[in-house]
């Protein structure tokens, strides 16, 4: 099993998440982060430190944000890795608490 980054943390990209990861399984993209599923370890470290909760064991990906399952493993194949914590995206504030923002992922 793998942990997967949902929609929550589209706009924002938080990355406290980062600094826990004890393998640098994160990847980034311009306004999202994706967890390679081929390098998580499934420690559970990065779960707890999401300020938005985007961030689920595979198993428990809510239904209505299955598609990032298959979405984490494409964009990890694309973007490069991120093993430090910067800044946030600056209106992730703004942006924390917004559904429905598939729409907003840039690639």
């Amino acid at each position: 099993m793998t942990y997967v980054v949902t929609e929550s943390c589209i706009r924002c990209k938080y990355t406290d998440c980062v600094d826990v990861c004890p393998v640098d399984c994160f990847r980034e993209g311009p306004n999202f982060l994706v967890i390679d599923p081929e390098e998580c370890i499934d420690c559970t470290l990065c779960v707890a430190e999401c300020p938005v909760e985007a961030i689920y064991a595979e198993d428990d990906v809510p239904a209505d944000q299955h598609q990032f399952i298959a979405l984490n493993a494409e964009l990890s194949r694309q973007w490069k890795p991120i093993v430090e914590r910067k800044d946030a995206l600056p209106d992730a504030s703004e942006w924390a608490k917004v559904k429905d923002k598939l729409g907003e992922l840039q690639r």
